[in-house]
């Protein structure tokens, strides 16, 4: 029987649950194959390297001070805090100025890591609640993958390095939804976050052998002929509020649909011998962000997707960071006063979060795709929606683009913005750059300054 909860936390999980029952098998991105689905369809061939884009998140703010760049344009130097981008400074740009409206209370109280977080990619103001009437925005990566998602069989990644809960009170009165979660396909659905690589890896490459896929094919036909046999009769005896949670439910499913469609034109792929199928969680955390940022890389490569988020910690962590000397909470060492011996730590973890932004750039920056690299081909946008900790002020963010959008960004400059420029105007130019026009959030128009 199918069973429809009001609980939230099990409505994610059921759904998480058959998305890993779906194999996401794809073929790499190649210049003799172009467009993988103008190929199926029997075109010719582009030979254009197709664009991806990436958030990557970090929770708690910068030290500031330490952060921002006092030149602009291309001849600044690199800060204490960007210093690990050395290799890579060419290939970035860092953004001052943006700054993210809807993570303000506006007369919510307190609550502002998890608003942080909910309205980075949103340009929204989430509902303030603990229960399940949550409601934010849709995020930028969302209304990428509604538009270019069929065009590859996982429409979206989501991943991060720090489980949460998804119900519950995490911040100030606010959901752990809004805390742990950056993706929204909807203003009412947020997308958990996958943390086990081994079942990343799974959803990039698939289970096991063909016997099994053809399997969990079956398996899966099966429980959309059952959900739609049940679907009007259970609709009929819901309120509006699960009526509405229900039609989110299908549009999972409709998702896995749609996917299965996908996996008949495009043929499957076996992961690189060279990439060994992950175990489980690394208990070095290092070692699973790195992990982590090697299979975002293999999916960009792969062309299994071309949207994807990472959050490195959930907002508001309290992680302590012993292995660089920190032995303190990230999230109590924020709430710093300008005590210079905790800012001290603060920026170590700040260096150790950009140390592994820049590994995923010089990563990317190594594989060769058509007339460059694949990062050359990428958007990856790196920063927080909290710029000093213990403000919790909401302006002038740390922001970091990396790539050149396919050579439609000019890197390794300094750009300074109007205070009070929306970051949503940031994430509209990263979408106008994969031909998607429409508004997100607070967003008041584009960034013409990223051309040149």
């Amino acid at each position: 029987m199918l069973i429809i909860s009001n609980d939230m936390k099990t409505l994610i999980s059921r759904r998480t649950v058959l998305r890993g029952f779906g194999t996401a098998l794809a073929l790499p991105w190649l210049e003799a194959m172009g467009n993988l689905t103008a190929w199926a369809a029997g075109a010719p061939a582009s030979r254009t390297s197709p664009t991806r884009m990436a958030f990557v998140y970090v929770p708690n703010g910068k030290d500031m001070a330490f952060w921002t760049p006092k030149q602009e344009g291309a001849g600044f130097d690199l800060t204490e805090l960007l210093q690990p981008l050395a290799a890579v400074r060419d290939d970035i740009n860092v953004l001052t100025g943006l700054a993210a409206d809807g993570a303000r209370p506006h007369g919510d109280g307190g609550g502002d890591h998890a608003r942080a977080l909910a309205a980075f990619l949103t340009g929204a103001h989430p509902r303030k609640t603990d229960g399940t009437d949550i409601r934010c925005g849709t995020s930028v990566d969302q209304l990428a993958a509604q538009r270019i998602g069929n065009q590859t069989h996982l429409p979206s990644l989501e991943i991060g390095c720090e489980q949460g809960n998804m119900a519950g009170n995490c911040d100030s009165g606010y959901s752990c939804v809004y805390s742990n979660t950056m993706a929204w396909r909807s203003p009412t659905q947020p997308l958990p976050k996958e943390v086990n690589p081994r079942l990343v890896f799974e959803r990039l490459f698939g289970g096991g052998d063909g016997a099994t896929r053809e399997r969990r094919i079956a398996s899966r036909r099966s429980v959309l002929d059952f959900i739609r046999e049940d679907s009007a009769s259970l609709s009929a005896r819901l309120g509006k509020a699960d009526q509405q949670k229900l039609d989110e439910y299908f549009s999972s499913i409709r998702d896995i649909e749609q996917r299965m469609q996908r996996a008949k034109i495009l043929p499957p792929l076996v992961a690189p011998a060279e990439f060994p199928r992950p175990t489980g969680i690394p208990g070095s955390y290092e070692e699973h962000l790195r992990l982590m940022a090697d299979m975002l890389v293999l999916a960009f490569q792969m062309d299994a997707t071309r949207v994807a988020t990472f959050v490195l910690a959930n907002e508001g962590s309290n992680r302590a960071y012993p292995w660089i000397g920190v032995n303190e909470g990230h999230h109590e060492l924020s709430h710093h006063g300008r005590d210079a011996k905790k800012l001290a730590k603060i920026r170590e973890i700040n260096k150790f979060h950009v140390r592994q932004f820049a590994y995923l750039v010089e990563k990317l920056k190594s594989v060769r795709e058509g007339d460059g690299t694949l990062l050359d081909h990428c958007m990856i946008a790196y920063g927080s929606g909290n710029s000093d900790g213990d403000r919790h002020n909401h302006d002038d963010l740390p922001i970091l683009l990396a790539g050149r959008g396919g050579g439609t960004i000019k890197t390794g400059r300094h750009i300074r913005l109007g205070q009070e420029t929306p970051i949503s105007n940031l994430w509209v130019s990263l979408l106008e750059r994969i031909d998607v026009r429409v508004p997100v959030g607070d967003s008041t128009g584009g960034l013409p300054v990223l051309a040149g």
